[in-house]
């Protein structure tokens, strides 16, 4: 008997949980489980971080479309499947239970989880090893969205001449023509040497003053273009829900609060006006904002 088996039973010989309630349980937990592409028996619960329930409740809202209410539900399914599994032995962590209930679907931030943007870096690492035009192109489109958290906008009118001499950092022109300066990590550096090179050996796009991302026919590829990579990249990599350049400015910004980064300093990349801007973006929960930034920032330990 697999482990979900031994759990439904639990839940109808101990908890006397009625058929019904039952039978709801079974249909939540094979829902999250077949949406993970595994079965009862294949069913290995070490294997599921927090980001995953995260992924699941966000694919849930925006894609299903289901009400706060069935959303919630199907949380707390899965919050009783892993306090049985903690009780028993089976994991050592619980990566449902500090997961809170929304009033509304669009509470909870759309940005893809660590976990899973991994996956996506391991399949831009083998499109720049293709030594293909295209293939390099649109990978560097997403590592540039991800590493930058530039806007749709921003990035379209990037040009060659905006990137410094060394490739340290980058010029991005945002909103209001507010022009800030976003510094690119020495991975990014390299696959923009490397990019830049293979442009220029193909002659496209020698001119300075063109676009960064350009087509083979050496034309600014439009922002429905770039949509249109950033989807397929990420769909490619099994990234559910959105998958647009908003979701990963959305999660460059996460990802560097979940790391401890000032929210001051988020600002600043993200070009906002405002550190309240700032907040809502990056998590709609204002009040965890708070708690992480209290804990991560060391004037607030004295």
């Amino acid at each position: 008997m697999n482990l979900i088996d031994r759990f439904l039973q639990w839940l109808e010989a101990e908890r006397r949980y009625s058929p019904l309630t039952v039978r709801n349980y079974r249909r939540d937990i094979g829902d999250f489980l077949s949406w993970r592409g595994v079965t009862c028996d294949s069913f290995e619960p070490r294997d599921i971080m927090r980001e995953d329930v995260e992924e699941w409740i966000i694919y849930l809202s925006d894609e299903r479309k289901l009400k706060a209410t069935s959303v919630n539900r199907t949380v707390a399914s899965l919050r009783t499947l892993w306090r049985w599994l903690m009780h028993h032995g089976h994991v050592e962590r619980d990566v449902v239970s500090m997961i809170r209930s929304t009033k509304t679907p669009r509470r909870l931030p759309v940005f893809v989880p660590d976990s899973r943007m991994t996956e996506v870096i391991e399949g831009i690492k083998e499109d720049l090893r293709s030594g293909d035009f295209v293939r390099v192109r649109d990978a560097v489109v997403v590592v540039l969205f991800y590493t930058s958290g530039m806007r749709l906008a921003e990035l379209h009118q990037v040009n060659v001449g905006d990137i410094s001499a060394d490739f340290s950092h980058i010029r991005v022109l945002g909103k209001g023509n507010k022009e800030r300066i976003v510094p690119l990590i020495a991975p990014v550096q390299e696959i923009l040497k490397k990019y830049c090179g293979q442009k220029s050996s193909q002659n496209i796009c020698i001119d300075q003053k063109k676009a960064l991302i350009l087509s083979e026919k050496e034309e600014r590829l439009s922002q429905r273009t770039l949509q249109r990579i950033v989807d397929r990249v990420l769909k490619a990599s099994g990234v559910q829900g959105k998958t647009s350049p908003h979701v990963l400015r959305h999660t460059f910004a996460t990802h560097l609060l979940n790391m401890g980064a000032d929210l001051r300093d988020i600002q600043e990349l993200l070009g906002h006006s405002s550190l309240k801007a700032t907040q809502v973006y990056t998590h709609n929960d204002v009040e965890r904002l708070k708690a992480i930034y209290a804990e991560a920032h060391p004037r607030e330990r004295h």
